[in-house]
């Protein structure tokens, strides 16, 4: 049995929940996945500018200062990759019962 491949960008749990979130929507903004995912600025950025510089998410900004808005949206490498991260923890875990 060999171990399957698991994304070590993705694996990281806050990482993996963004992702997931980003898989099941068309576009999330900081604020959403700030909220979802209970983390200070500080840290959901440094999560999202991990994913953004392994190209598994598009950014967005639109203004500047109070008003302004971060969007994200998940590129199809990171599809990819999040569905093969994915499929490797069910292989993991293996069937039911």
């Amino acid at each position: 049995m060999t171990l399957p491949q698991l994304d070590p960008i993705i694996h990281a749990p806050k990482r993996l929940m963004a992702m997931a979130i980003l898989a099941n929507a068309e576009f999330a903004t900081f604020q959403f996945l700030k909220d979802q995912l209970d983390l200070k600025d500080s840290d959901l950025s440094k999560q999202m500018s991990t994913l953004e510089s392994a190209g598994y998410v598009n950014v967005k900004k639109r203004g500047r200062g109070p008003g302004s808005v971060t969007t994200y949206t998940m590129t199809p490498q990171g599809d990819r990759a999040y569905r093969s991260h994915r499929a490797a923890l069910f292989e993991m875990l293996g069937p039911k019962g």
